[in-house]
């Protein structure tokens, strides 16, 4: 194996490790945004009376 293939396997390895880093980032954002939501929703639902006028 040539010093560039060796330098090209490393650039691959190296840009897969930084892509599942970014995945892992943007994955971890997503889910704070989703709780984010949910909170919200579940905020909204508790100060908003039922339609039938059960607070359950």
């Amino acid at each position: 194996m040539s010093d560039q293939d060796k330098k090209t396997d490393t650039i691959k390895q190296d840009n897969g490790k930084l892509s599942a880093a970014e995945k892992q980032a943007r994955l971890a954002e997503a889910l704070r945004a989703n709780l984010r939501r949910r909170k919200d929703q579940a905020r909204e639902r508790k100060t908003t009376p039922t339609a039938d006028g059960n607070d359950t």
